[in-house]
Formats: structure tokens, C-alpha cells, sequence
């Protein structure tokens, strides 16, 4: 039986002078030693493993995000690097870091002790149907589709559809005066990324100083306590700076 062909797996790019250790990761049910591959003050945190596509299924996504905030518990300068990036030695990984290192020289300062806290604002059902119903316009719309035949309802039906979604986008936006805006100012930086639901009523990703994590925490809080009656807070973190680095990985043919 043929020897399984081994790649190197990337989990995140970190500033250091030293060797750093960061324990072992279980890959697929096979525990595999992590490893840096350094160049200059820059290096890539990887592990050994089998060369193939990796999915990205529930279990392997934790055990990246595992291994990034192991990372982060003992370095300030994390860059992320996205799931599933397997190369095929240790030398175009050291190459990549070379091509790479124009911009981690920029980006380390940028970065240095800052992370990243995501927090999705959901409708809940019942605030939501209320909002619709106590629309006037919707409610007259909904009346005049409920007595008519499904043929002859159909384009108030689409226009019913439509001032939904303008009563949604006005949601939006009040969500973002009214959480977003002042989580922003406590923020470094800030993205309000596109709802991924339709209940969704803001996907927002906070760049902050590790340091002020408490603070940001407390903000976040009041923002819950004022809107918890109608919305569901969705917070996580802390992450690398996902949403603020836009490293492409890769290696030039040569």
C-alpha cells in the first residue's frame, strides 16, 4: 500500500522572534503536532497532514477555530488565514511567506493586540408579524389579497411582499442608528456586513483593542437590555481580524 501523499496545513500567520509551541490539534480523528514555519519576524502556524480537500464541515471549522484561539491566548499579532488551506511542502510555504511579507509588515501594527467581536441583531417572529400588522398599509393590502381569488390577488401579493421588505429595510436601518452606530465609536473599526437571514436584522463585525473587550462587552449588554424584548443578540468572539484582513494565499508558479 502506497504511502497517503502529506501537505501542510496553514492556520494563521503570527508576529514572533521565537519558537513558539502550541500543542497538538485532532484532524479528522488523527492528532497531529502543530508546527511554525518562520520567515523574518513573521510565521505560519501549521500541522502535517494527509494532502487532500478538506470540507468544511462543523467538526473541521471547530478545529481551526480551535487551534487559531489557542494561538490567540498566547500572542497579541494574529493574522487569520481561512479554512482548508493545504500546501504541499514546507518550502512553498516558506515562499509564501516571503511574498506574503510585504503585507504582514504593514499589517502587524495594524493588528497588533486588537480582535475581532461579530454580533448579529435576529427579529424575533412575534415583534416582527406585529410590526407587519400594525402597518396600515400592509394591513389594507393583506385585506384586499385575503377577499380576492389567487389569480386575481396575485400583483397585490407581490406588492404586499414588496412593502414588507420596505418595512424590513426600515428596521435595518434603525438597527444600525440605534446599536450599530455606538458600538462603532467604541470600536477601532466596524463593518456592517449583509444580512445572511431574513430575520436578520444587522451582521456586524467590531475590530477593538483586546484591553477594552470588557468595556465593549458592557455596550454591547446595554444595546440587549434596551432592544431584548424584540431582537435576539447573536455575539461572538474573540476572533482573529476576519473581516479587516484580506490576505490571498497564493503560491506564484515558477
Amino acid at each position: 500500500m502506497s504511502q497517503e501523499e502529506m501537505g501542510i496545513y496553514l492556520f494563521c500567520a503570527i508576529q514572533t522572534n521565537e519558537d513558539d509551541q502550541f500543542g497538538s490539534i485532532e484532524i479528522e480523528g488523527e492528532e497531529r503536532e502543530t508546527f511554525t514555519i518562520k520567515h523574518k519576524d513573521a510565521a505560519m502556524v501549521a500541522a502535517e497532514v494527509p494532502m487532500k480537500i478538506y470540507h468544511p464541515k462543523k467538526q473541521n471549522l471547530l478545529m481551526h477555530q480551535d487551534a487559531v484561539s489557542r494561538v490567540m491566548e498566547q500572542k497579541d499579532t494574529v493574522i487569520p488565514i481561512s479554512f482548508g488551506n493545504v500546501f504541499k511542502t514546507r518550502d512553498d510555504v516558506e515562499a509564501l511567506l516571503e511574498n506574503l511579507y510585504p503585507q504582514f509588515e504593514t499589517l502587524f501594527p495594524a493588528i497588533k493586540g486588537k480582535i475581532e467581536l461579530g454580533l448579529k441583531v435576529i427579529g424575533k417572529k412575534e415583534w416582527l408579524e406585529a410590526m407587519v400588522k400594525d402597518n396600515p398599509q400592509v394591513e389594507k393590502m393583506a385585506t384586499a389579497v385575503k377577499g380576492k381569488s389567487e389569480s386575481a390577488a396575485y400583483y397585490d401579493r407581490i406588492q404586499l411582499g414588496g412593502m414588507a421588505q420596505k418595512l424590513f429595510a426600515s428596521l435595518q436601518s434603525e438597527m444600525k442608528e440605534e446599536v450599530y452606530a455606538p458600538l462603532e465609536e467604541a470600536a477601532v473599526s466596524a463593518k456592517a456586513n449583509e444580512p445572511s437571514s431574513e430575520k436578520m436584522l444587522l451582521n456586524a463585525s467590531f475590530l477593538i483593542e483586546r484591553d477594552q473587550e470588557e468595556l465593549f462587552d458592557q455596550k454591547v449588554n446595554e444595546a440587549h437590555e434596551k432592544w431584548k424584548d424584540k431582537v435576539e443578540f447573536n455575539y461572538s468572539g474573540p476572533w482573529p481580524a476576519y473581516n479587516f484582513v484580506n490576505i490571498r494565499l497564493k503560491v506564484e508558479e515558477g
